[in-house]
Order: structure tokens, then sequence, then C-alpha cells
């Protein structure tokens, strides 16, 4: 079952002495966080909190309406934000990380399982995908000639592995 919110990062610090907050993104970019009006301090969506952010280089400066000191923005270190789904258009083939997270790995062709997404790393020139069966961990480059198909709904990811990948490769 998808998540309705999803946890995009974490208030780190305060910024200033008028109550702005900084946040560590664990989404895309300080941009993308730095795009939604409203966030979420529990992943039920029932506390929001109404911002106004903008990204400031690798972190997210909001400034949140009501707190407008520094010894209130302080209260908020440590929390982690979540952003609604529902706010969120994706292009077609983009997923969320966490809707990724646990889906099986199997072979394009054969159908053989090769374990569970257990992360997905980001690498600069393309993800990578952290597969896990019986302890073991194998990475998988996220490239159109490895990743043949994502079928969130359907919890699979086929794939073609590049040579090396697995240990009973060809």
């Amino acid at each position: 079952m998808k998540k309705q919110f999803l946890d995009s990062g974490k208030i780190v610090g305060t910024h200033g002495i008028r109550g702005e907050v900084r946040i560590d993104p664990w989404c895309d970019s300080p941009a993308f966080l730095a795009a939604f009006k409203t966030l979420y301090l529990d992943e039920r969506g029932e506390t929001a909190i109404k911002v106004k952010s903008r990204p400031h280089k690798n972190i997210t400066l909001a400034k949140i309406e009501g707190v407008d000191t520094i010894e209130a923005a302080e209260r908020l270190r440590g929390k982690i934000v979540y952003i609604n789904r529902d706010d969120i258009q994706l292009g077609e083939g983009v997923h969320f990380v966490q809707d990724l997270i646990g889906l099986e790995v199997r072979d394009f062709d054969s159908g053989v399982l090769y374990g569970v997404i257990s992360d997905v790393l980001r690498t600069g020139a393309n993800d990578v995908y952290e597969i896990r069966q019986n302890g073991k961990t194998y990475l998988a480059p996220v490239i159109d000639e490895v990743v043949r198909e994502i079928d969130v709904e359907g919890g699979v990811v086929r794939i073609t592995p590049m040579k090396g990948i697995f240990d009973d490769a060809d």
C-alpha cells in the first residue's frame, strides 16, 4: 500500500533570527521541496504547516507560518517533514523511491527472482537499485538496457541484468 504522506526532509537547524528553518531535503533537490506551500509534521498529515521556501545551496530554507522567532524555530529541530503525494504530478515513468523499496526484482525473460529492492542510490550519472536476496546485496544500474519494466502496482521490477551483477550471471 502506498503511503499518502512521504517523508521528504528533516529540519536540521535555524536560519537567521526571524524563525526560518533549514531543511535537509530527502527528495530530488532543495528546489523540489521548496515548491511546496504546505508540509506536514507527521506521516498521517494531521499537522499541516504553511511554508514559504527557497533553495539555498544543498538545503531548503523555509519560513513557517506562525514561527517568528529563533526560539520557536529551534523547537522544530529534528522534526521530519512530509509531503502529500496528491500535491505532486510525476512524469511518465517517474516513481517515488518509497514506492520502489520492497518491490521484487525479476528477470525480464525468465521471471527468475533476483531479490527485492532495499534502497535506491543516487550516483549522479544514473540511479542504482540495491537488491537484496539471501543476505547478499547486488547493485543494478537504473538504465534502459537493464531496467525493462517497473510495475509498482504489481509489486515487481523486471530487468535484463548486465554481466557480473549477480554471482550466477552468464
